[in-house]
């Protein structure tokens, strides 16, 4: 007989060990949830400090320390939410991975921010209200407190459920909730209400569409041809090309307005320069790549990969030079009028203040972005490098030519709805295309209900069963994500302006 069985001390012993164990390991896993909220308290604190070097000695400098932690804290969940849109398709992809695509976007959203992210801002986002009906400067800072402390939380909330939702439209959401009750209904310029409403709809849907279109093209042109390889020498080239055209024009009219100024012409000859230069330049990559590649699915995920991850580098700077106003741009606005004791519509963005929008959205990207980046990625359908491609290049293309007809659109939007766009073009395609089936049967399958199954790796592997039946009960877009980010999408104006509104009241009675 054993020892432990012969000595109940020693089996109590073992007991006590085993639930120390246990303790140890609940302490761990707890501590570590813990360390990403306790490394953002800290990054605030510093913030604080910071703003204090800058404003020690200022009458009302408390006001401008509260207002850079609270910037902090909306730089923060703009790089936990938003960035995700960026590079999450090309981390579902497999193109790079979660720790390259963490470090590529932080590197590019903060060089965005501080090299081409614009010395003047609208202090009020976009003329929602007018600064004037706000009343004293006082009642203006307290809006402007109001509203960046409730977009921020708004955006937090959403993060928190997995949902990513327009920081622009939390910001306009929040702007408008303090006008109404620092002003009333009418201090609200409702037209402009109405066409950022509008983008709601606007944004998702023309990204899915262009989307889709390029999915389309390369389904057609590439996939489902039979030298697959030399389908993608003739058409990859191209694709590469009008990304690199698209990519030029948008960041010369978006992104280097702080560095030299261009009119909509110069950018569209710049992006036709880049155009014709890429295309030359991409037909020797594509060719050099595509040496000694099998004729598969598999040959074209390695041609797509290089494209997407410039692309994933090229929207991270574009939204940091973008973007970062979201944060700053209250700030710089509650510094100017504190500093003037006067309000302004716009106000020149000090470096210190750019510096606090750069550090938070990369900070909290890398603290709190996993989870949305996992989710954009994965988890509303299943992407590879063709189809992340093509959400790209969408999000680009949109984003450029809705700004030159002055459309107000959501870059956020414009990509979570490029990502519907390709599954639910994933969707009819399986159930009707005909090239596809044409395709089965040259490689000898047979689309029945009861198999469906292939030798050919070059048919995706999710669509081995091909009967309607199937494809309706197993759907490649997850209905539940496409419902909590839609509901998302409509309740953050009217959610953040609420908050602010409730926010504004509390400070202006504690004034």
């Amino acid at each position: 007989m054993s020892d432990t069985a012969t000595n109940p001390r020693k089996q109590t012993l073992d007991k006590d060990l085993d639930k120390l164990v246990h303790v140890e390991e609940a302490t761990t896993t707890v501590a570590r949830g813990l360390v990403a909220p306790g490394l953002g308290l800290l990054f605030l604190a510093l913030t604080a400090i910071f703003a204090a070097t800058y404003t020690f000695g200022e009458p009302r400098a408390v006001i401008i320390i509260a207002a850079a932690a609270i910037g902090a804290y909306m730089a923060l969940n703009i790089g936990a939410n938003d960035v995700a849109n960026n590079v999450g398709p090309a981390v579902g992809a497999k193109a790079m991975t979660l720790g390259g695509a963490l470090l590529i976007a932080a590197v590019f959203e903060s060089a965005g921010a501080l090299i081409a992210g614009g010395d003047v801002v609208d202090t009020i986002s976009k003329g929602i209200i007018d600064p004037a009906a706000v009343g004293t400067p006082e009642a203006f800072v307290r809006a402007m407190m109001a509203a960046l402390i409730s977009s921020a939380l708004w955006i937090n909330l959403a993060t928190w459920i997995g949902a990513p939702v327009s920081t622009t439209h939390s910001v306009v959401g929040g702007v408008m909730g303090a006008g109404i009750a620092a002003a009333g209904f009418s201090s609200v310029d409702w037209a402009m209400m109405t066409q950022i409403a509008a983008s709601w709809v606007v944004s998702p849907v023309v990204g899915g569409v262009i989307a889709a279109l390029f999915l389309a093209f390369i389904k057609t042109a590439i996939i489902y041809q039979d030298d697959k390889i030399t389908a993608a020498r003739r058409w990859l080239p191209l694709l590469i090309a009008i990304m690199a055209g698209a990519f030029a024009a948008y960041l010369t009219l978006k992104g280097l307005k702080k560095v030299f100024p261009v009119s909509g012409t110069g950018a569209a000859i710049i992006g036709f320069a880049f155009f014709a230069v890429t295309w030359f330049l991409a037909h020797l990559f594509v060719h050099a790549q595509s040496e000694g590649l099998e004729n598969r699915n598999q040959s074209l995920r390695s041609l797509f990969k290089v494209p997407l991850v410039i692309s994933a580098a090229l929207l991270s700077f574009a939204h940091g030079a973008n973007d970062v106003a979201n944060a700053v741009g209250p700030l710089a606005a509650i510094v100017f009028t504190v500093h003037e004791s006067t309000v302004n519509t716009t106000v020149t963005i000090p470096l210190w203040v750019m510096i606090i929008g750069a550090a938070g959205i990369s900070i909290g990207l890398v603290l709190f972005g996993p989870k949305l980046i996992r989710m954009v990625g994965e988890q509303i359908t299943k992407l590879n490098p063709m189809r992340a491609f093509c959400v790209a290049l969408s999000a680009a293309i949109t984003v450029i030519v809705a700004s030159g007809l002055g459309l107000p659109i959501s870059s956020t939007h414009t990509a979570v709805g490029a990502i519907f766009g390709v599954g639910f073009f994933r969707e009819w395609y399986t159930a009707h295309s005909k090239r596809r089936r044409a395709y089965l049967e040259r490689k000898g399958v047979r689309l029945k209900a009861d198999n469906g199954a292939s030798d050919d790796d070059d048919l995706e592997i999710e669509l081995q069963k091909t009967s309607r039946e199937e494809i309706a009960r197993r759907k490649l877009v997850r209905r539940a994500h496409v419902r909590t980010i839609v509901a998302a999408w409509v309740t953050t104006v009217p959610a953040a302006a609420l908050l602010s509104a409730v926010i504004f009241l509390v400070l202006d009675f504690v004034a």
